[in-house]
């Protein structure tokens, strides 16, 4: 179980993270739409949200 998060779905979620960071800032660079740029801020928090937790997970699971 630890291989399967700290190998793919940590990476993932990390990815996902930076996807939507990078995202953000293009559009914030572009001058594109406010509405946007909180949607993706809301999308980046959960995301790290989600980050986090699987990161604790394969923590939990390296220790059993």
């Amino acid at each position: 179980m630890f291989t399967f998060l700290a190998n793919f779905l940590l990476p993932i979620a990390l990815i996902a993270v930076a996807v939507v960071l990078l995202l953000g800032l293009l559009n914030l660079m572009r001058g594109g739409s406010p509405h946007r740029s909180q949607k993706l801020m809301q999308m980046r928090v959960l995301l790290q949200f989600v980050a986090i937790i699987v990161a604790m997970v394969a923590v939990w699971a390296l220790g059993r």
